[in-house]
C-alpha cells in the first residue's frame, strides 16, 4: 500500500496581504509550506511527497526544500491556474504509476493550513482505503435564514459542514474522475467535488479541527505563528 501526500502551493496571498504567494511566507522559522511537507515526510502512512509550486517559482520551491528542509525527497510538480489545473496535472504525473497499482491514495492537502497534525493524514489514508474517499469536516454553526421578515437565527444544521483538507482518495478513482473531467471541460471546487461528480464514491467525512484553519487573512498569520511556536517548542509574538 502506497500512499502519496500533496501539498498544493500554487496560489497567491492577496487576501492575507502578501506581497506574492502566501505559501512561502515564514512562520515559526521556515516558510508556511514546509510544515505541510515536514508532517508528510515524517508519516508512515505516506511513501512519496509531492509540492505543487506556482508556475515560475521552480527554483523558489526547489530552494526552500533543501534550505529547511534538508533536500529531502520532495517530487516538484508545476501548478496550473487553479485549483483543479493543479490536481489535474497532480494525477497526469502520477498516472502511469496508478494504473501499475505503484499508487493506491492519494492525499492533497493545502499549504495554507500548516497545522494539519499527522493523525489527520493517517485518519484520511486509512479511511480512504476503506470506503474510497474521506475528507475532515466542521459543523456549521450560528447560522441564519433570510425570509420576507428578515434574518431568522436557525442555530445548528446538521445537514452543512465546512470542509477542510487533507482530501484523500483511492488513486483508480482519482484518475477516472479527472480524465473525465478534462474530457468534459469540468472543474471542481475541491478534489472532492470531482470525484463525487464523476464516481460512486460515498466520500466519508470524519471530524475536523478547530486548529486546521486556513490562513487567509493578516489576523491568521499571527495566530498560526503561536501556535506552530508552541509546537517547535520556540518562543512565539505575545
Amino acid at each position: 500500500m502506497n500512499a502519496v501526500g500533496v501539498v498544493l502551493a500554487a496560489g497567491l496571498g492577496t487576501r492575507v496581504g502578501a506581497d506574492g504567494n502566501k505559501a512561502y511566507l515564514p512562520l515559526a522559522g521556515r516558510s508556511m509550506l514546509a510544515w505541510s511537507l515536514d508532517t508528510l515526510l515524517g508519516s508512515p502512512d505516506v511513501t512519496r511527497t509531492i509540492l505543487v509550486f506556482r508556475q515560475g517559482e521552480y527554483a523558489l520551491a526547489r530552494d526552500t526544500v533543501d534550505r529547511e528542509l534538508g533536500g529531502a525527497a520532495v517530487e516538484l510538480i508545476e501548478g496550473g491556474d487553479t485549483r483543479h489545473a493543479s490536481e489535474t496535472n497532480v494525477v497526469r504525473y502520477l498516472a502511469a504509476d496508478i494504473e501499475a497499482g505503484d499508487v493506491d491514495v492519494v492525499a492533497i492537502h493545502d499549504a495554507a493550513r500548516p497545522l494539519a497534525g499527522p493523525d489527520m493524514f493517517a485518519e484520511a489514508i486509512a479511511l480512504a482505503r476503506e470506503y474510497g474517499g474521506a475528507l475532515p469536516a466542521l459543523a456549521v454553526r450560528d447560522l441564519a435564514a433570510v425570509g420576507a421578515e428578515g434574518l431568522t437565527a436557525v442555530g445548528h444544521h446538521a445537514s452543512l459542514v465546512r470542509v477542510q483538507t487533507p482530501q484523500a482518495f483511492r488513486a483508480r478513482d482519482l484518475l477516472h474522475a479527472y480524465r473525465c473531467a478534462e474530457r468534459d471541460g469540468f472543474e471542481g471546487t475541491d478534489t472532492s467535488s470531482c470525484i463525487e461528480r464523476y464516481t460512486d464514491v460515498a466520500v466519508r467525512a470524519f471530524a475536523g479541527s478547530t486548529g486546521n484553519f486556513k490562513v487567509t487573512y493578516a489576523r491568521d498569520v499571527a495566530v498560526a505563528q503561536q501556535l506552530l511556536s508552541d509546537r517547535a517548542g520556540r518562543p512565539g509574538p505575545r
